[in-house]
């Protein structure tokens, strides 16, 4: 549309980078301090307005992502405290029910699924080490 656009602009661009014209700073004497230098309080009290106002968000938002992380906190405490319970349980029944040879009662009532009561190949209970021991004792004497 502009007939030598590009050369121009690339002549533009070597008279702004030249250290013999300085043609930057020619244009930042004449336009751009004298604009900044008018503007000065303005621009000073932006620049404290966004400063208070990051300040703020920062604030509220590192306050709001505590509250959400001790909600997060209680609430996994509050559940995993009855799934925990439930497990020491399972676990503890499972302990009571294996020992058979200690001269322990059974327990009534039915053994709880995979209690480890189960039985041998060949049908035969599991016996406890001392019991087998005592047994094969008695047995060679």
């Amino acid at each position: 549309m502009f007939p030598f656009y590009y050369e121009l602009k690339i002549a533009f661009v070597a008279w702004l980078l030249s250290p013999y014209t300085k043609g930057s700073s020619l244009l930042y004497r004449k336009f751009v301090h004298p604009t900044l230098s008018s503007k000065e309080k303005e621009i000073d009290d932006c620049l404290v307005q966004a400063k208070d106002r990051s300040y703020d968000a920062l604030v509220h938002f590192g306050k709001r992502g505590l509250n959400v992380a001790a909600t997060a906190a209680v609430m996994a405490a509050s559940k995993g405290q009855g799934a925990l319970s439930e497990r020491l349980r399972s676990f503890s029944m499972q302990d009571l029910t294996t020992i058979r040879g200690d001269g322990a009662p059974a327990p009534s009532g039915p053994p709880p699924p995979g209690s480890g009561r189960a039985s041998g190949k060949h049908g035969q209970p599991k016996m406890s080490r001392s019991a087998s021991e005592s047994a094969s004792s008695s047995g060679t004497a």
